[in-house]
């Protein structure tokens, strides 16, 4: 290896800390034109973090992702995930197990 690859931390993408505090996640479904590739914004888990649906390389995809400012405009960031229907799918199977792990270390 080339040493140029990151190191993956897989802490940052699990970290919530910066969205304790805030209000309930809000829920706005945006489609702003007939443009499969727009993203619709499903909720807002935090201030810089989304949950969107949206169409990538042909394929419906579950995004999580942070955001960021630049020029006043909000923009993706690097950090994140997109979920295809399977993994989602999945993700979806498993809610119960999750929140009782949850439950189990709180």
């Amino acid at each position: 290896m080339s040493g140029k690859g990151k190191k993956r931390d897989d802490h940052d993408c699990a970290s919530d800390a910066d969205s304790e505090g805030h209000a309930p996640p809000r829920k706005s479904f945006k489609k702003d034109s007939g443009d499969d590739s727009d993203p619709i914004v499903v909720c807002e888990i935090s201030k810089n973090r989304r949950v969107s649906v949206r169409t990538w390389q042909g394929k419906i995809v579950v995004d999580i992702r942070e955001f960021y400012v630049k020029d006043g405009k909000q923009l993706p960031g690097k950090k994140g995930i997109s979920l295809t229907m399977d993994q989602w799918n999945v993700l979806r199977k498993h809610i119960e197990d999750i929140d009782q792990a949850v439950n189990e270390n709180s």
